[in-house]
């Protein structure tokens, strides 16, 4: 996955912080919903092999596979958390009501146990950005 940047600053280790322009499900039109108008921009640290200058624009590129996997980490898992909740007391013969309880206590301890796992993180795991021209 790549995305035009700005470098802001040089770092050690041949590393630089970068500003990458929010994008939005709308089309960048923030005057229609002004979801993104709190933070437009998002700071990233980039890996700088073409010693890239601040104030250079720059394209960021970062391994699709781990991009997929967090998506997946945050939308699909706390869904599959609520069906199994809602199943498992339907098939336990639980009202509907209680069944629909129990899913969103499921999607609660998802959540949870996705936040908590993710604070544990290790720097390895986390999606890096490499600048590519």
């Amino acid at each position: 996955m790549t995305q035009n940047a700005t470098v802001t600053r040089i770092l050690p280790d041949g590393m630089a912080e970068v500003v990458v322009a929010r994008t939005t499900a709308c089309g960048g039109s923030c005057g229609s919903c002004e979801a993104c108008v709190f933070q437009p921009e998002l700071k990233a640290i980039a890996r700088n092999r073409i010693q890239a200058k601040p104030g250079q624009r720059v394209v960021i590129s970062s391994r699709n596979s781990k991009v997929f996997a967090a998506a997946f980490l945050v939308y699909i898992v706390p869904l599959l958390f609520f069906i199994a909740g809602y199943v498992a007391a339907s098939l336990l013969g639980a009202s509907e009501g209680v069944s629909i309880l129990l899913s969103f206590v499921c999607l609660c301890i998802s959540s949870f146990l996705l936040v908590r796992s993710q604070k544990k993180t290790s720097a390895d795991r986390q999606i890096q950005f490499e600048i590519i021209s």
